[in-house]
């Protein structure tokens, strides 16, 4: 497993210098570049409603999903079905808040997938814009 995490990094890393971001890594290996703080006040906690706008991406850029075509997402954050790295990420942010989450598989969809878009053991990326509530 060592391995495949490692292997994993070296790829994100890989990403991040192609497209020029800054990214920073989390404890929990949860790759992210706040892009917009948004407004003032706390960020997002257990039981808060959120809004925002998405793209969902594979490394190549290859879309998975997006509020484009399928809408925006609302969620109640510590409730909603949603990856472990997307539920951390959406913490740092706050409404109006603009970021860029780069989710390796074990805070993803693991070595399954999600069975129609994102294959097994995939690294994903999400842009989120939190709309102003």
């Amino acid at each position: 497993n060592r391995y495949l995490v490692q292997k994993d990094k070296e790829r994100i890393l890989n990403y991040a210098e192609r497209k020029n971001l800054k990214l920073s890594e989390s404890s929990t290996g949860l790759w992210y570049q706040i892009i917009d703080e948004g407004r003032e006040g706390s960020h997002f906690s257990d039981n808060d409603r959120i809004i925002f706008d998405y793209n969902c991406s594979l490394l190549d850029g290859t879309e998975c999903y997006s509020s484009e075509t399928l809408g925006p997402k609302e969620i109640i954050l510590g409730r909603g079905n949603i990856e472990s790295g997307l539920n951390e990420g959406l913490r740092m942010l706050r409404p109006g808040s603009e970021a860029i989450f780069v989710l390796p598989p074990f805070l993803a969809y693991g070595i399954v997938g999600d069975g129609k878009s994102i294959p097994p053991r995939t690294v994903i990326v999400y842009r989120i814009k939190i709309q102003e509530q």
